[in-house]
């Protein structure tokens, strides 16, 4: 057990995670397992609200927030923030790489779509997300959707959510889809320049 990081925060709880789906990843495991497996890591990571600087949760007047927190030096994932200010959503977008998104703070709606004789369709009912629970995208196994729409589920509140990449997915190159049909490719980029500091040990000193 670590004492807290001198802003308050506990930012070891952020760095076991990282460490941990590292090994998970260094086991070669297949896509499921790292999903299933990942999917408890994040479990763990959002049932405690008391370790994401509050630098990387700032919600912007106009549009959602999108912050790196950590990315593999193999770009095999990345760990981002996502900062809902009220009523906020996304396009519909695909991601064309697995994923894991955990609420850690407020909640989320999201809605899966899948290609119906060459159109999007919403697929199954929209889904509420609660603060704790944790829900897996992938392109590559049929019991999931890689397109979807997420929104904050409070129009009077900040909502934020951590996602985890199986890229470094603010490089990749994805789609967002109009309701006409049309599609559009973009690179989300990141809102941040810098990230938290979760290596400086010096900072933190072991209990017994």
């Amino acid at each position: 057990m670590s004492t807290p990081h001198p802003a308050g925060k506990q930012l070891w709880r952020l760095r076991e995670f990282v460490t941990g789906f590292a090994g998970l990843l260094d086991a070669r495991a297949d896509q499921a397992a790292i999903l299933h497996g990942g999917a408890a890591l994040l479990r763990q990571l959002v049932a405690h609200d008391d370790w994401l600087p509050d630098a990387y949760a700032q919600p912007h007047p106009e549009r959602y927030q999108q912050f790196l927190l950590h990315a593999d030096s193999a770009q095999r994932f990345s760990v981002v923030s996502f900062v809902w200010g009220p009523g906020q959503r996304t396009p519909i977008h695909d991601h064309t790489v697995w994923g894991l998104i955990g609420v850690l703070r407020g909640a989320e709606h999201a809605q899966s779509f899948a290609w119906e004789h060459q159109q999007l369709q919403p697929a199954g009912e929209r889904t509420l997300l609660q603060a704790g629970q944790v829900e897996a995208v992938s392109p590559d196994l049929p019991s999931l959707h890689d397109v979807h729409q997420v929104s904050n589920a409070h129009a009077d509140q900040v909502s934020v959510s951590i996602h985890v990449y199986g890229a470094n997915i603010g490089a990749v190159r994805r789609s967002v889809y109009h309701p006409d049909g049309r599609r559009v490719p973009f690179i989300s980029g990141y809102s941040n320049s810098t990230l938290p500091n979760i290596w400086d040990l010096s900072i933190e000193t072991a209990t017994p």
